[in-house]
C-alpha cells in the first residue's frame, strides 16, 4: 500500500462546531467532518469549481475527490436531517494558499 499524500486545503476553519438551536450540548449526537471534507464542500459547492479543478487544487485524483465530497455531503445531510451537531476536526491535510 502506498503512503497517503496530504490533501491540500486553502484554509484552517475558523469555526469548528455547529449545533442545532434549542438542544443542549449534552443531548446532542455529533458527526465529525474532516478538514479536507470541508475543503471539498467549499471548493465544489461554495466556490462552484468543477470536480477536476477541485481535485487538482487539493492534490488528489478525481475519483478520490469524488469519494471525499460524497462522504462530506452524507455527513452534512445526516446532521441536518437528524438534528446532530457538526464537529470539524482531523484529517490528513496541509494548508496550501492557492495561487492567485
Amino acid at each position: 500500500m502506498r503512503p497517503r499524500l496530504r490533501r491540500r486545503v486553502g484554509m484552517q476553519p475558523g469555526v469548528t462546531y455547529f449545533k442545532p438551536a434549542g438542544i443542549r450540548m449534552t443531548e446532542l449526537e455529533e458527526v465529525v467532518l474532516t478538514v479536507e471534507e470541508l475543503e471539498a464542500l467549499r471548493l465544489k459547492d461554495s466556490e462552484g469549481m468543477d470536480q477536476e479543478d477541485a481535485a487538482k487544487r487539493m492534490n488528489v485524483s478525481q475519483p478520490t475527490f469524488h469519494r471525499i465530497i460524497i462522504a462530506a455531503r452524507k455527513k452534512v445531510a445526516e446532521a441536518l436531517s437528524k438534528g446532530k451537531a457538526i464537529k470539524i476536526e482531523g484529517g490528513h491535510f496541509e494548508i496550501h494558499k492557492p495561487f492567485k
